[in-house]
């Protein structure tokens, strides 16, 4: 999805002799999306990516379904789901379906002994708290709040975090997470009516190169399962790549907000897209400037698809009592809209500095054991006072 970009050392040709100082060859790797039919990157190898040395017994990771099939208006509360100190092992189902799993994480170490891949889905990481450096086969990105990070499916990466306070806001795509197809041109440029462009994408950088032998640990997950693979060489032992897929960050507060003289409706805000769902990015921005405006978004009807807000930080408008990382579900089939009062106060207001997340799915959700754990079992009944 992301434009063409190379790094390190390529051969002239592609599928062509690349031979090491020794005379022995590189190894070349296609990674790529829709079988052979889609973006991909060729990656090259000190040694071939295929060397396994033992693969350990399996676990399950799956979530655990409380509610499969549920009509009502949820809140979630993220920030009580507790710290973990292992990245994998805080992370922590609360919505899914089969297009894609909606996790929280608050991960209080760096990965040091095991690298990660996941081979199922494209991984979307929004770093709520904390800052660090996403180390993966392509080289480096330095992240920090307000980062999205879009991982490819099949890439390994680790993270190392700067302090042990971190929050993150997971979704997992079964289907490549995408620009919005109506920002980009024939070429796959961002166009002038996107709002953001190439150049606020960040791209890996300080490729890093290990020609080492060793027992180095990968935990794959693969439907629902976690497999404990160990390999003879080291996985970033890329000398060179190029390609349009490859792991990318990009920063909520370079999101350029789009406004009108009335209220505009969500797609105004979009950021990504998969098969199952949008991704939107809700930023401080200017109010209607019609003189009759209702700044307070209207109610409205989820007749295909169920609605998620992750709330990042500001003040909501349109809802009362939010807390950071709150999550709230409003499902398809059921109207929603501002809470009481809330659209009166709006009136005559110039400016919002609200920040957050909107996950809309075109498939209905599940709710985990942990999302009812962590839910306001009153919110349906908030629109009464």
């Amino acid at each position: 999805m992301p434009h063409y970009h190379k790094s390190g050392q390529i051969p002239h040709k592609r599928h062509t002799q690349f031979r090491k100082l020794d005379g022995s060859l590189y190894a070349e790797e296609l990674f790529s999306t829709e079988g052979f039919a889609d973006s991909y990157s060729l990656l090259y190898h000190c040694h071939p990516p295929t060397m396994i040395q033992s693969v350990g017994e399996a676990q399950s990771v799956q979530p655990k379904i409380a509610l499969a099939k549920q009509l009502n208006q949820r809140s979630l509360f993220t920030y009580r789901v507790p710290p973990q100190p292992d990245y994998l092992q805080s992370r922590t189902p609360l919505l899914v379906n089969s297009d894609l799993h909606i996790s929280t994480a608050a991960p209080q170490q760096s990965m040091t002994n095991y690298y990660y891949k996941n081979a199922d889905a494209d991984e979307m990481l929004f770093v709520h708290e904390g800052s660090g450096v996403l180390r993966t086969q392509y080289g480096q990105i330095r992240f920090e709040y307000g980062d999205y990070l879009v991982i490819p499916r099949g890439s390994i990466y680790q993270i190392q975090f700067d302090t042990p306070d971190n929050r993150l806001f997971i979704v997992e795509s079964f289907s490549p997470i995408e620009y919005p197809k109506r920002y980009l041109s024939k070429y796959g440029q961002l166009m002038e009516h996107s709002p953001f462009c190439e150049r606020d994408i960040k791209v890996p950088t300080n490729l890093e190169t290990y020609d080492e032998r060793g027992n180095f640990s990968v935990l794959i997950k693969k439907e629902g399962m976690l497999y404990p693979f160990n390999y003879g060489f080291h996985p970033f032992g890329v000398v060179g790549w190029d390609g349009n897929n490859y792991p990318f960050g990009f920063s909520i507060h370079d999101f350029e907000p789009l406004t009108g003289r009335v209220h505009q409706p969500p797609p105004v805000h979009q950021t990504f897209q998969s098969r199952g769902f949008v991704v939107c990015s809700f930023v401080p921005r200017l109010y209607d400037y019609h003189p009759l405006a209702i700044p307070a978004p209207y109610n409205h009807s989820n007749i295909d698809s169920d609605e998620v807000l992750y709330y990042v930080d500001g003040d909501f408008m349109s809802r009362k009592n939010v807390e950071r990382g709150q999550i709230t579900l409003h499902p398809g089939g059921l109207p929603h809209g501002p809470h009481p009062g809330t659209v009166e106060k709006s009136i005559g207001a110039k400016e919002t500095h609200e920040l957050a997340v909107m996950v809309d799915t075109f498939r209905p959700l599940q709710l985990t054991e942990t999302a009812l754990q962590i839910e306001d079992p009153n919110y349906c009944l908030s629109w009464l006072h």
